[in-house]
């Protein structure tokens, strides 16, 4: 019997789940056995979970899981350094030779477990089978929506929290547009026809915010792109990665240019393939905006949980689509796919 475990998130401000109860319910009713743990900051109520007939457990008590139980959680686990033992469903973005990843690969070496990293559950023709890449770009585009207004009323901007839901979102951001008349921004967006790209040019589209979509056919030539300083905003969209062509260079924070807020959706600061080198560090929800030149002002938003702005939609989305993956644990191809790459990345360790 497959036992699912579905660990509480513990990083702050992270209220979304990987399935729904209605998920549970139908792995259970196909003989899976599943433990929920408990969570006050989720968006869904532990009493929905317990009701399908899963096993209630205390947040953090999946230490103790048994050796076969998957573990099952979104982001990052706590980096205590302890061995981990078991296999694990989540994204664990270590595979890009990010510090942090480094360090959980060598958990997982010390302790003889797998991960089965979510980033790259994907089909026979590479394609990610599940992504939360519409919200994080719907999210994204808002929370940079946002740091501009703030720069138009010569402020900072402050903390950001997350909303009941999308309607509630652009109700606040039509009312803070309200305040400019009818000034607006434009912005570009590279990466305009993924998942990711797809959500940030519809936020704009909500908000009147004229945009330039870019995608591979734009970008092929490799740079450089003066283009993106003649935006307010520029929306990343695309994912670090080998090849990744640069931006906004270093020399973007001098450069005579209208930009002034860049949202960094993917946000993979510290990765070496990273298009944006102005910055290098993620963003929080205390403070989602880094200045990073004054005169004229040049700020990046790059929080690395986005869609839990949003996250009854956002989990509801992303759950419905990885729920048949779920079901096909533990042995389908896209879970084999996923062990294989974790095994090549620990071969190297």
């Amino acid at each position: 019997m497959t036992h699912l475990w579905v660990r509480a998130e513990s990083r702050d401000h992270e209220a979304r789940v990987g399935i729904m109860p209605q998920g549970v319910a139908q792995l259970i009713a196909a003989g899976f056995h599943v433990t929920v743990e408990d969570s006050p900051d989720r968006i869904v109520p532990t009493t929905d979970y317990a009701a399908t007939g899963a096993d209630i457990a205390p947040a953090g008590g999946w230490t103790d899981a048994p050796d076969d139980a998957l573990i099952f959680g979104l982001k990052e686990l706590p980096a205590d350094g302890s061995p981990l033992r078991h296999r694990h469903i989540m994204f664990g973005h270590a595979f890009k030779v990010q510090p942090d990843g480094l360090r959980l690969l060598d958990r997982f070496k010390a302790g003889g477990g797998t991960l089965l990293d979510l980033e790259y559950l994907t089909d026979d023709q590479n394609r990610r089978v599940a992504a939360f890449g519409y919200w994080a770009g719907y999210a994204g585009a808002a929370v940079s929506l946002m740091c501009w207004i703030a720069q138009q009323h010569g402020r900072d901007m402050g903390p950001i929290r997350a909303v009941p839901s999308a309607a509630h979102l652009l109700a606040d951001l039509q009312s803070d547009l309200v305040t400019l008349g009818t000034q607006r921004p434009t912005a570009l967006i590279i990466g305009a026809k993924g998942r990711v790209g797809t959500g940030a040019a519809d936020l704009c589209r909500e908000m009147g915010v004229a945009t330039t979509r870019w995608d591979i056919e734009e970008t092929a030539h490799g740079g450089p792109f003066p283009q993106v300083l003649t935006h307010d905003l520029f929306l990343n969209c695309i994912l670090a990665r080998p090849g990744t062509p640069v931006f906004v260079p270093a020399s973007a924070r001098t450069a005579t240019r209208k930009l002034s807020v860049i949202g960094d959706i993917a946000c993979d600061p510290d990765s070496d393939f990273s298009p944006i080198k102005v910055y290098d560090r993620v963003t929080t929800w205390d403070a989602p905006a880094l200045r990073v030149h004054d005169d004229p002002p040049l700020d990046v938003t790059a929080i690395d949980n986005l869609p839990s702005l949003m996250p009854l939609e956002s989990s509801q989305d992303f759950a419905d689509q990885l729920l048949p993956h779920l079901a096909a644990l533990p042995d389908s191809d896209v879970w084999a796919r996923a062990a294989q790459i974790f095994d090549r990345a620990i071969s190297r360790r």
